[in-house]
């Protein structure tokens, strides 16, 4: 029945959304209390449910969303993406940039939280789409594509991680598995599901295009790849070094400190604050405008995603992962099977990939030590399950939509499609490793 309710609410937001032409937020509201009544939850608890779906949504991504729309915003404003498109045109040419935004994807996204590498890929892609006049979605879906899997599959993201050590399964060999399954992966659903998306020629969110400048207005080249990839090498540095570090040492609690996502953007954004503003020519006042116009320009998505939030927290407190859960107990199916359909209506149903991977994991971790499976393939299994077809209550959903500035339906169509494509093919990818080493 959860199930079910489930499913007519998240129809009920489309058409609010679609239709009736509600607010988002509002529409996010009213059918979390829908959906939250309709669940037995009590009307107290549901607001309870909303605040805290709200705070703990916005609370881990709000600092990130906003140091890198100040980032991105300086970086396309000073000519500093258009530099860097020059110069990846320059030696991929046109015909092969989203070739090139997908290994940049892949690479950028294996240290970074997914909302940091959107937030500092998706003004280069804006910027090429522009300046030689491609569809954003041809060439910016590969990248994203890229994305999500290094999120959903791979250590040390957090959904990864976790199930990584609830199985006790060795880091090593997972990371191993999980290139080997993340590259067939990443060329279905970002290269070869991408190369179908050129009739979508809709430009992408204005707010991320920077004016033309000529080739002295610009800052230079190594200046402009430093700052963009500044927060990279100071959480690859914090990934690579501190575990051979004495624990609880002070150098490794530094290194661990300029790691984590927040300080890493906010010092990036101190440093473009220097290389692509005051060494520039502009004023500190100059500077500060452009950092309130980026936190502008995101300002509604904070909003969206805290009606997301709501409403995957209603969800989770009326039980709906813990019925899904319960419908997939006993099956008959293969383990990887079963572990990725558990994770995969989990988040469809709630939303959230972190949930729908801890949750699943604590329901297959009895069956590791009766079925003899691979406990490092059981974490991809889970980790390709909880990317199974975002839509209205994921978050990243509504990032994809706001900046590449499409439509409700054809966001379903693209980016809905594309994660579908990185979970089923991350399974399969599962089930051909676990063949070749059985």
């Amino acid at each position: 029945m959860s199930l079910l309710i489930t499913f007519l609410g998240i129809l009920v937001l489309i058409v609010l959304i679609s239709f009736v032409r509600l607010h988002t937020f509002l529409a996010f509201l009213a059918v979390s209390i829908g959906v939250g009544l309709a669940l037995g939850l009590k009307p107290l608890a549901i607001v309870d449910a909303i605040q805290k779906g709200i705070g703990s949504t916005l609370g881990s991504i709000t600092a990130i969303i906003a140091l890198g729309a100040m980032l991105g915003k300086l970086v396309a404003q000073s000519g500093a993406a258009q530099r860097i498109a020059v110069a990846i045109m320059n030696v991929v040419g046109t015909r092969h940039a989203r070739w090139a935004f997908m290994v940049t994807g892949f690479i950028v996204g294996l240290p970074l939280f997914y909302s940091v590498g959107f937030m500092l890929l998706a003004p280069l892609v804006i910027t090429v789409a522009y300046r030689y006049k491609l569809p954003a979605l041809y060439i910016g879906i590969p990248m994203l594509a890229s994305l999500s899997v290094t999120q959903g599959y791979l250590p040390p993201h957090p959904a990864p991680l976790a199930i990584l050590k609830q199985f006790n399964a060795s880091m090593g060999l997972t990371l191993f598995y999980g290139i080997l399954v993340s590259i067939p992966a990443i060329l279905v659903s970002g290269a070869l599901f991408g190369a179908t998306l050129k009739r979508y020629t809709t430009l992408p969110n204005p707010a991320f295009i920077a004016p033309d400048l000529s080739d002295e207005q610009m800052p230079s080249t190594g200046v402009s790849f430093l700052t963009v990839l500044f927060p990279i090498l100071l959480i690859g540095l914090s990934a690579l070094i501190s575990p051979f570090l004495p624990v609880d040492s002070l150098s490794q609690q530094v290194l661990l400190f300029f790691g984590e996502p927040i300080v890493s953007m906010f010092c990036a954004v101190v440093l473009a604050m220097f290389t692509l503003g005051r060494w520039r020519g502009k004023s500190i006042a100059e500077v500060t405008t452009l950092l309130g116009d980026a936190v502008k320009d995101v300002a509604l998505l904070f909003l969206i995603f805290g009606g997301a939030g709501a409403l995957k927290q209603v969800l989770t407190d009326g039980g709906v992962n813990q019925s899904v859960a319960d419908l997939m107990h006993g099956s008959s199916l293969h383990p990887y099977v079963l572990a990725w359909g558990m994770a995969a209506l989990i988040r469809v149903s709630v939303g959230s990939s972190t949930v729908s991977g801890i949750t699943t994991a604590g329901f297959m971790a009895p069956l590791l030590t009766v079925s003899g499976v691979e406990p490092n393939l059981m974490v991809l299994s889970i980790g390709a399950g909880s990317m199974m077809f975002s839509h209205v209550n994921d978050t990243g959903f509504w990032l994809f939509r706001e900046y590449f500035n499409v439509s409700m339906v054809d966001t379903l169509k693209t980016w809905s499609v594309m994660e579908t494509l990185v979970s089923i093919s991350g399974l399969l990818g599962v089930l051909v490793v676990d063949w070749f080493i059985r």
